[in-house]
Protein backbone atom coordinates (compact mmCIF):
# COMPACT_ATOMS: atom_id res chain seq x y z
CA UNK A 1 0.00 0.00 0.00
CA UNK A 2 1.34 3.22 -1.06
CA UNK A 3 2.11 5.52 1.94
CA UNK A 4 0.59 9.32 2.67
CA UNK A 5 2.29 12.08 0.77
CA UNK A 6 3.14 13.35 4.48
CA UNK A 7 5.09 10.17 5.34
CA UNK A 8 6.61 10.44 2.02
CA UNK A 9 7.68 13.78 3.03
CA UNK A 10 9.45 12.00 6.50
CA UNK A 11 10.78 9.49 4.00
CA UNK A 12 12.56 11.81 1.78
CA UNK A 13 13.59 13.73 4.89
CA UNK A 14 15.59 10.79 6.04
CA UNK A 15 16.89 10.08 2.42
CA UNK A 16 18.22 13.85 1.77
CA UNK A 17 19.77 13.95 5.10
CA UNK A 18 22.15 10.94 4.44
CA UNK A 19 23.05 12.17 0.91
CA UNK A 20 23.71 15.57 2.54
CA UNK A 21 25.75 14.73 5.67
CA UNK A 22 28.87 15.80 4.04
CA UNK A 23 27.59 18.82 2.74
CA UNK A 24 26.42 19.93 5.89
CA UNK A 25 29.67 19.13 7.67
CA UNK A 26 31.90 21.00 5.93
CA UNK A 27 32.60 22.70 8.17
CA UNK A 28 32.82 21.93 11.89
CA UNK A 29 32.08 25.31 14.22
CA UNK A 30 33.33 23.36 18.01
CA UNK A 31 36.53 23.69 16.06
CA UNK A 32 36.45 27.35 17.36
CA UNK A 33 36.38 26.58 20.49
CA UNK A 34 39.60 25.64 22.65
CA UNK A 35 39.59 24.31 25.79
CA UNK A 36 42.87 25.39 28.20
CA UNK A 37 44.32 22.18 29.33
CA UNK A 38 45.22 22.16 32.97
CA UNK A 39 48.29 19.57 33.78
CA UNK A 40 47.47 19.70 37.21
CA UNK A 41 43.34 18.54 37.89
CA UNK A 42 43.60 17.39 40.91
CA UNK A 43 41.25 14.33 40.51
CA UNK A 44 39.99 11.03 40.74
CA UNK A 45 38.47 9.72 37.58
CA UNK A 46 36.59 7.02 39.83
CA UNK A 47 35.20 10.84 41.84
CA UNK A 48 33.35 11.65 38.36
CA UNK A 49 29.78 11.48 37.39
CA UNK A 50 28.08 12.11 34.20
CA UNK A 51 24.81 12.02 35.40
CA UNK A 52 22.79 15.68 34.69
CA UNK A 53 19.48 17.36 35.70
CA UNK A 54 17.29 17.82 33.10
CA UNK A 55 14.61 19.86 34.74
CA UNK A 56 12.72 17.30 37.03
CA UNK A 57 14.75 14.95 35.14
CA UNK A 58 17.56 12.54 35.91
CA UNK A 59 19.68 11.60 32.77
CA UNK A 60 22.70 9.34 33.50
CA UNK A 61 24.46 10.66 30.51
CA UNK A 62 24.77 14.07 29.44
CA UNK A 63 23.84 13.21 26.05
CA UNK A 64 20.71 12.12 24.47
CA UNK A 65 18.94 10.87 21.06
CA UNK A 66 17.52 13.73 19.86
CA UNK A 67 14.80 14.21 17.42
CA UNK A 68 14.80 12.55 13.76
CA UNK A 69 11.94 10.83 12.32
CA UNK A 70 8.67 9.09 12.79
CA UNK A 71 5.74 8.87 10.49
CA UNK A 72 6.39 6.29 8.12
CA UNK A 73 7.51 2.53 7.82
CA UNK A 74 10.96 3.46 7.11
CA UNK A 75 11.47 5.59 9.74
CA UNK A 76 9.70 3.40 12.26
CA UNK A 77 12.35 1.04 11.84
CA UNK A 78 15.05 3.46 12.55
CA UNK A 79 13.28 4.74 15.85
CA UNK A 80 12.82 0.67 16.60
CA UNK A 81 16.57 0.35 16.40
CA UNK A 82 17.76 4.04 17.92
CA UNK A 83 15.22 3.08 20.99
CA UNK A 84 17.10 -0.05 21.50
CA UNK A 85 20.12 1.49 21.64
CA UNK A 86 18.76 3.98 24.19
CA UNK A 87 17.46 1.40 26.43
CA UNK A 88 20.73 -0.54 26.42
CA UNK A 89 23.11 2.80 27.33
CA UNK A 90 20.27 4.12 29.51
CA UNK A 91 19.99 6.96 27.01
CA UNK A 92 16.75 9.82 27.04
CA UNK A 93 15.55 9.41 23.66
CA UNK A 94 13.35 12.00 21.48
CA UNK A 95 11.29 11.08 18.62
CA UNK A 96 10.63 13.51 15.67
CA UNK A 97 7.71 15.52 15.15
CA UNK A 98 4.62 13.98 16.05
CA UNK A 99 2.36 16.28 14.35
CA UNK A 100 1.89 13.61 11.57
CA UNK A 101 0.51 11.03 13.89
CA UNK A 102 -2.16 13.70 14.81
CA UNK A 103 -2.96 14.04 11.30
CA UNK A 104 -2.94 10.88 10.67
CA UNK A 105 -3.28 8.53 13.05
CA UNK A 106 -2.54 5.20 11.18
CA UNK A 107 1.51 6.25 11.80
CA UNK A 108 0.85 6.60 15.42
CA UNK A 109 3.07 2.73 15.71
CA UNK A 110 5.97 4.65 14.43
CA UNK A 111 6.35 6.76 17.45
CA UNK A 112 4.98 4.13 19.99
CA UNK A 113 7.81 1.57 18.80
CA UNK A 114 10.03 3.70 21.01
CA UNK A 115 8.15 3.46 24.48
CA UNK A 116 7.66 0.27 23.35
CA UNK A 117 11.74 -0.95 22.65
CA UNK A 118 12.57 1.14 25.81
CA UNK A 119 9.67 1.01 28.72
CA UNK A 120 11.51 2.23 31.17
CA UNK A 121 13.63 4.69 30.06
CA UNK A 122 13.03 8.82 29.34
CA UNK A 123 11.18 10.02 25.75
CA UNK A 124 10.17 13.28 24.74
CA UNK A 125 7.35 13.46 22.53
CA UNK A 126 7.85 16.22 19.64
CA UNK A 127 5.27 18.76 18.19
CA UNK A 128 4.84 22.19 17.04
CA UNK A 129 5.12 25.38 18.76
CA UNK A 130 1.71 26.00 17.26
CA UNK A 131 0.06 22.86 18.38
CA UNK A 132 -2.98 23.07 20.70
CA UNK A 133 -2.98 21.46 24.25
CA UNK A 134 -5.53 18.14 23.11
CA UNK A 135 -2.52 17.54 20.68
CA UNK A 136 -0.06 18.11 22.77
CA UNK A 137 -1.51 16.00 25.15
CA UNK A 138 -2.52 13.17 22.71
CA UNK A 139 1.20 13.49 21.71
CA UNK A 140 2.81 12.83 25.65
CA UNK A 141 -0.12 9.85 25.98
CA UNK A 142 0.32 8.04 22.93
CA UNK A 143 4.22 7.66 24.31
CA UNK A 144 3.63 7.86 28.21
CA UNK A 145 6.35 10.87 27.51
CA UNK A 146 8.21 11.97 30.26
CA UNK A 147 8.52 15.53 28.33
CA UNK A 148 7.65 17.39 25.44
CA UNK A 149 9.72 19.17 22.80
CA UNK A 150 7.68 22.18 21.34
CA UNK A 151 10.08 22.79 17.91
CA UNK A 152 10.16 26.63 16.35
CA UNK A 153 10.96 25.96 12.80
CA UNK A 154 10.24 29.23 10.84
CA UNK A 155 13.44 28.38 8.61
CA UNK A 156 11.72 25.06 7.73
CA UNK A 157 8.57 25.91 6.75
CA UNK A 158 9.41 29.14 5.28
CA UNK A 159 11.36 27.33 3.01
CA UNK A 160 8.94 23.95 2.42
CA UNK A 161 6.15 25.13 -0.68
CA UNK A 162 3.60 23.68 1.53
CA UNK A 163 5.08 25.03 5.06
CA UNK A 164 3.22 27.45 7.27
CA UNK A 165 3.16 31.15 7.74
CA UNK A 166 1.85 31.79 11.60
CA UNK A 167 4.46 32.33 13.63
CA UNK A 168 2.68 33.63 16.49
CA UNK A 169 4.27 30.87 19.07
CA UNK A 170 5.23 32.81 22.25
CA UNK A 171 1.63 32.80 24.01
CA UNK A 172 0.78 29.30 23.02
CA UNK A 173 4.55 28.18 23.98
CA UNK A 174 3.42 29.86 27.44
CA UNK A 175 0.15 28.43 27.71
CA UNK A 176 1.56 24.76 26.76
CA UNK A 177 4.82 25.24 29.73
CA UNK A 178 1.92 26.51 31.90
CA UNK A 179 -0.84 23.83 31.14
CA UNK A 180 1.12 20.36 30.58
CA UNK A 181 1.91 17.84 33.40
CA UNK A 182 5.76 17.71 31.65
CA UNK A 183 8.38 19.52 31.59
CA UNK A 184 8.64 21.37 28.48
CA UNK A 185 11.54 22.08 26.29
CA UNK A 186 11.40 24.68 23.35
CA UNK A 187 14.03 24.11 20.48
CA UNK A 188 15.36 25.22 17.69
CA UNK A 189 15.76 22.80 14.60
CA UNK A 190 19.23 23.44 13.59
CA UNK A 191 19.17 27.37 13.17
CA UNK A 192 20.05 28.61 16.63
CA UNK A 193 18.88 31.33 18.91
CA UNK A 194 19.68 34.77 20.25
CA UNK A 195 19.92 36.07 23.48
CA UNK A 196 17.12 37.93 23.04
CA UNK A 197 14.64 35.02 21.53
CA UNK A 198 15.87 33.08 24.80
CA UNK A 199 15.09 35.90 27.03
CA UNK A 200 11.55 36.30 25.18
CA UNK A 201 11.08 32.61 26.07
CA UNK A 202 12.45 33.08 29.45
CA UNK A 203 9.90 35.83 30.16
CA UNK A 204 7.18 33.51 28.80
CA UNK A 205 7.80 31.23 31.81
CA UNK A 206 10.45 28.73 29.74
CA UNK A 207 13.03 27.31 31.63
CA UNK A 208 13.69 24.28 29.22
CA UNK A 209 15.69 25.83 26.03
CA UNK A 210 17.64 23.94 23.12
CA UNK A 211 19.30 26.43 20.81
CA UNK A 212 20.10 23.70 18.45
CA UNK A 213 21.96 25.77 15.81
CA UNK A 214 23.62 25.25 12.53
CA UNK A 215 26.17 22.77 11.84
CA UNK A 216 24.35 19.95 11.72
CA UNK A 217 21.30 18.67 9.77
CA UNK A 218 20.09 21.65 7.30
CA UNK A 219 16.38 21.77 6.94
CA UNK A 220 17.03 24.63 4.37
CA UNK A 221 18.87 22.51 2.17
CA UNK A 222 16.83 19.68 2.44
CA UNK A 223 13.12 21.43 2.28
CA UNK A 224 14.85 23.20 -0.89
CA UNK A 225 15.93 20.40 -2.24
CA UNK A 226 12.24 18.94 -2.02
CA UNK A 227 11.10 22.60 -3.11
CA UNK A 228 10.22 22.34 -6.93
CA UNK A 229 8.26 25.91 -7.15
CA UNK A 230 11.28 28.28 -5.79
CA UNK A 231 14.65 28.03 -4.91
CA UNK A 232 15.75 29.59 -1.49
CA UNK A 233 19.34 28.33 -1.41
CA UNK A 234 20.09 31.76 0.26
CA UNK A 235 19.12 30.82 3.65
CA UNK A 236 21.37 27.51 3.78
CA UNK A 237 23.48 29.17 5.61
CA UNK A 238 20.84 31.25 7.57
CA UNK A 239 21.31 31.48 11.59
CA UNK A 240 23.94 31.26 13.91
CA UNK A 241 26.06 28.10 14.75
CA UNK A 242 25.62 25.84 18.08
CA UNK A 243 28.82 27.52 19.60
CA UNK A 244 27.48 30.96 18.74
CA UNK A 245 23.68 30.25 20.32
CA UNK A 246 25.72 29.49 23.50
CA UNK A 247 27.21 32.08 23.88
CA UNK A 248 24.14 34.00 23.13
CA UNK A 249 22.36 31.79 26.14
CA UNK A 250 25.00 33.12 28.45
CA UNK A 251 23.69 36.44 28.15
CA UNK A 252 19.87 35.72 27.51
CA UNK A 253 19.13 32.92 30.07
CA UNK A 254 18.22 33.45 33.49
CA UNK A 255 19.19 31.10 36.78
CA UNK A 256 16.45 29.55 36.66
CA UNK A 257 16.48 28.47 32.81
CA UNK A 258 18.15 25.13 31.59
CA UNK A 259 20.04 25.78 28.14
CA UNK A 260 20.67 22.31 25.88
CA UNK A 261 22.97 22.00 22.91
CA UNK A 262 22.10 20.51 19.71
CA UNK A 263 22.91 20.85 16.00
CA UNK A 264 26.08 19.50 14.50
CA UNK A 265 27.61 17.67 18.05
CA UNK A 266 29.80 15.00 16.71
CA UNK A 267 31.83 13.87 19.28
CA UNK A 268 32.40 13.22 23.17
CA UNK A 269 34.46 16.23 23.15
CA UNK A 270 32.12 18.29 21.39
CA UNK A 271 29.97 17.36 24.42
CA UNK A 272 32.36 18.44 26.59
CA UNK A 273 32.49 22.11 24.99
CA UNK A 274 29.19 22.56 25.10
CA UNK A 275 29.14 22.28 28.69
CA UNK A 276 31.97 24.80 28.96
CA UNK A 277 29.70 27.06 26.77
CA UNK A 278 26.96 26.69 29.18
CA UNK A 279 25.11 23.51 27.90
CA UNK A 280 23.76 21.51 30.62
CA UNK A 281 22.69 18.52 28.29
CA UNK A 282 23.50 17.78 24.79
CA UNK A 283 21.44 16.69 21.91
CA UNK A 284 22.82 14.33 19.46
CA UNK A 285 21.00 13.59 15.84
CA UNK A 286 22.46 13.54 12.69
CA UNK A 287 25.44 12.07 13.92
CA UNK A 288 24.04 9.16 15.35
CA UNK A 289 21.13 8.95 12.38
CA UNK A 290 24.36 8.51 9.90
CA UNK A 291 26.29 6.16 11.52
CA UNK A 292 22.68 3.71 11.89
CA UNK A 293 21.96 4.92 8.66
CA UNK A 294 25.33 3.73 6.66
CA UNK A 295 26.86 1.56 9.07
CA UNK A 296 24.03 -0.13 11.14
CA UNK A 297 22.73 -0.71 15.03
CA UNK A 298 26.11 -2.31 15.62
CA UNK A 299 28.74 0.41 14.65
CA UNK A 300 26.35 3.15 16.97
CA UNK A 301 26.20 0.76 19.92
CA UNK A 302 29.76 0.35 19.81
CA UNK A 303 30.06 4.15 18.99
CA UNK A 304 27.89 5.37 22.07
CA UNK A 305 30.07 2.90 24.54
CA UNK A 306 33.40 4.87 23.12
CA UNK A 307 31.31 8.08 24.03
CA UNK A 308 30.67 6.55 27.60
CA UNK A 309 34.30 5.89 28.00
CA UNK A 310 35.49 9.22 26.93
CA UNK A 311 33.11 11.57 28.35
CA UNK A 312 34.53 10.86 32.38
CA UNK A 313 38.26 10.93 30.85
CA UNK A 314 37.33 14.34 29.45
CA UNK A 315 35.26 15.91 32.66
CA UNK A 316 38.57 14.19 34.86
CA UNK A 317 40.95 16.16 32.40
CA UNK A 318 39.62 19.09 33.04
CA UNK A 319 38.89 18.91 36.70
CA UNK A 320 35.50 18.20 36.68
CA UNK A 321 33.69 15.53 39.01
CA UNK A 322 30.64 16.20 37.53
CA UNK A 323 29.15 18.05 33.98
CA UNK A 324 27.90 20.73 35.66
CA UNK A 325 31.20 21.93 36.21
CA UNK A 326 32.45 22.45 32.70
CA UNK A 327 30.86 26.08 32.76
CA UNK A 328 33.39 27.03 34.96
CA UNK A 329 36.04 26.12 33.04
CA UNK A 330 38.15 29.24 30.74
CA UNK A 331 37.80 28.45 27.04
CA UNK A 332 39.67 30.61 23.79
CA UNK A 333 37.66 31.13 20.78
CA UNK A 334 39.24 31.36 17.01
CA UNK A 335 37.90 32.36 13.89
CA UNK A 336 34.26 33.57 13.03
CA UNK A 337 33.32 32.20 16.34
CA UNK A 338 35.39 34.60 17.78
CA UNK A 339 34.33 37.49 14.98
CA UNK A 340 30.57 36.82 16.30
CA UNK A 341 31.02 37.06 19.82
CA UNK A 342 33.13 40.34 19.72
CA UNK A 343 30.73 42.35 17.61
CA UNK A 344 27.33 40.42 19.79
CA UNK A 345 29.47 41.50 22.66
CA UNK A 346 28.99 38.36 24.19
CA UNK A 347 32.78 37.86 25.45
Amino acid sequence: MMESPHAQRKNEHLSLAAKLYAKNHETHPFDDVQLVHNPLPEINLADVSTTVQLGPLTLEQPFYIEAMTGGSKQSAQINQKLAQVAAKHHLAMATGSASIMIKDPATADSFKVVRREDPDGLVFANLSASATRKQAQAAIDALNADALELHVNAVQELTMADGDRNFHWLINISQLTRALDVPVIVKEVGFGMSKEAIQALTDMGVTLINVSGRGGTNFANIENRRNRHEDLHELLDWGQTTPESLLEARQGRSNSTTIISSGGVCSPLDVVKSGVLGAQAVGVAGYFLNILQHQGIDALDDEISRWEVELPRLLALLGCSSFTDLSRKPFVLHGATYEYALQRHLI
